[in-house]
């Protein structure tokens, strides 16, 4: 398919033959020629800047972003004669006196130092064979990709999903997926996402006047509004009503086959943009916000300049603990502590075993305190575009409900469960999704590599409970057989809001959050962390759907 910027076209670059690349690039590169020799001579002039920050030569022709794209591909894509030879096409379009784009920022995350985690071209054979397969399927390495990977077991799932999801045969049309990944994100003002979809959705033939804002879109889809909004935010008040009007309006009806799929799709990308601010995902590259051809800042030293080797703003970044002062001893005083509590608690199960009761008031009670858990602080959130121009209704969130005092209302897993009721339902109406979902929860929930910080051979499957229950009990899900009264053991205060934030208003997640709890653990199990984030927050939003669509369908 050709890319909007023309002649110039991509997909020859995700064939895994060395050849058909070649020859793609081949292509690239003389397409980039042309455009920059129409552009040269202009450059002579001194130097004007556009209102956009952007060299006005540059910006003609769609050259600028041509060039962000091929610098995009000099830096992530995981085939090294791509990446060399983009390189390569850059310096030949300098060298005609062209400004040429450079990174802004510093790696795939805000929060996780660069140098700590896996650069492109360094992976091992696994983690190769990860990303060629991303590429090949998105026409790009994202950075998503790029901090999940520290765990590759989940990310082959994930991609493997999202894939099935996004490109597979079902019952939605590629641009509708793709737009209502944008619904989704939106909802969080995650731009990250979609900046992302916006890309995908036009190229697939997606109308772009749909991007002027949500009653722009079919009526089908601005259908679907409603129930984003409460899968997002307040997914307990879903009920089998409002899965009737979906299916039931006359020309605009949805059929069960893509309400499934839509909700599927919903769910996932609400989660992803839990990930997203939880692990400080930073613009791609080639994105808005991910490139300037801005001269480098003498002040800022000049940190993302391409030739430069200062790496100044890394050492900065490079202490585990931010801005949060705190002796090593501390930290290491607060892992023992932690395990202390694991072996305690161990003990009294097998001692003795609470009455049901007790076990239905020690859940009520957190079920209740979680509402109120909030950050005392007043952080702005990471800048983002607005993007609320995607859905309706910006005033509606998580944090209003809970500050009115209302109820959550208790959803038993004994009366409707993933296992037994929504993962045959999912299968039945979208075969095979059902089967992937169920592996990528059970692999989250179950991944685990026996440590804790520096210590070794340890049991973390009480700690692992302990924080996908908690997110399940913030929605009002309970499982009988536990007792919630090891959730405040096992998660202080400080864990506590990073998880509400990243789970309930992902957009105010911010650094000093992410370092101030788990401070001695590594980067990799704060990721772990988020990836239980993203699983038992996309199985709760998924309960509650499915359970209305199978009690109108009863």
């Amino acid at each position: 398919m050709e890319e909007r910027e023309g002649e110039v076209r991509w997909d020859g670059l995700c064939s895994r033959d060395a050849a058909t690349r070649a020859a793609a690039l081949d292509t690239i590169g003389q397409a980039v020629l042309r455009r920059s020799e129409t552009v040269a001579p202009v450059a002579a002039v001194p130097p004007t800047r556009a209102a956009d920050g952007l060299l006005v030569p540059a910006a003609r022709n769609g050259l600028s972003e041509v060039l962000a794209r091929l610098l995009m591909l000099s830096k992530r894509c995981p085939f090294p004669d791509v990446r060399e030879k983009s390189e390569a096409i850059l310096s030949g379009v300098q060298e005609l006196g062209i400004r040429i784009p450079r990174p802004l920022g510093h790696g795939p995350s805000r929060f996780i130092p660069e140098k700590e985690t896996i650069q492109v071209g360094n992976e091992d054979a696994t983690m190769h064979a990860l990303f060629a397969d991303s590429f090949a399927a998105l026409g790009r390495l994202d950075n998503v990709t790029l901090v999940m990977v520290f765990h590759p077991q989940y990310l082959e799932s994930f991609l493997k999903t999202q894939h099935y999801l996004l490109q597979m045969d079902g019952p939605l049309s590629l641009h509708y997926r793709h737009y209502i990944g944008i619904m989704a994100a939106a909802r969080h003002q995650c731009s990250y996402l979609v900046n992302l979809h916006v890309n995908d959705f036009l190229h697939v033939g997606g109308d772009p006047k749909w991007l002027n804002g949500l009653e722009n879109a079919p009526q089908k889809l601005q259908n679907l509004g409603e129930l984003n909004k409460m899968l997002a935010h307040r997914p307990w008040l879903i009920t089998k009503e409002h899965i009737e009007q979906l299916l039931k309006t006359e020309e605009n009806s949805w059929s069960l086959a893509e309400l499934i799929h839509a909700v599927v799709l919903l769910t996932h990308y609400h989660s992803l943009a839990s990930f997203t601010f939880g692990c400080g995902i930073s613009p791609e590259i080639d994105c808005e916000g991910g490139h300037t051809f801005r001269p480098p800042s003498v002040s800022n030293y000049c940190i993302c300049d391409i030739t430069n080797g200062y790496h100044g703003v890394e050492e900065i970044h490079a202490s585990p603990t931010g801005s949060i002062p705190v002796s090593s001893t501390e930290s290491v005083c607060e892992v023992e502590a932690l395990m202390e509590k694991m072996k305690q608690l161990q003990e009294c199960r097998d001692e003795e075993e609470a009455s049901q009761e007790e076990m239905a008031t020690r859940f009520e009670r957190e079920k209740r305190e979680s509402m109120f858990v909030c950050s005392s602080e007043d952080e702005e959130s990471a800048p983002t575009r607005d993007v609320s121009r995607h859905f309706e209704d910006t005033s509606y969130g998580y944090k209003d409900f809970s500050r009115h005092g209302m109820h959550v209302p208790t959803f038993r897993v004994q009366d409707y469960s993933w296992e037994d009721h929504g993962y045959s339902l999912v299968n039945r109406l979208y075969p095979d999704v059902g089967q992937l979902l169920d592996e990528k929860f059970h692999i989250a929930y179950n991944l685990t590599y026996n440590t804790m910080a520096m210590h070794k051979d340890v049991d973390t499957s009480m700690l692992r409970r302990a924080i996908w229950n908690y997110i399940h009990c913030m929605f009002g899900i309970r499982y009988d057989d536990y007792d919630y009264g090891e959730i405040n053991q096992l998660l202080d205060r400080s864990f506590k809001v990073y998880i509400k934030t990243v789970v309930c208003t992902p957009e105010k997640t911010t650094k000093r959050m992410y370092d101030s709890f788990w401070r001695q653990f590594e980067h990799s199990e704060k990721v772990h962390v988020n990836l239980l984030l993203v699983e038992a927050r996309m199985q709760a939003e998924l309960l509650y759907a499915l359970r209305a669509i199978t009690r109108y369908m009863t």
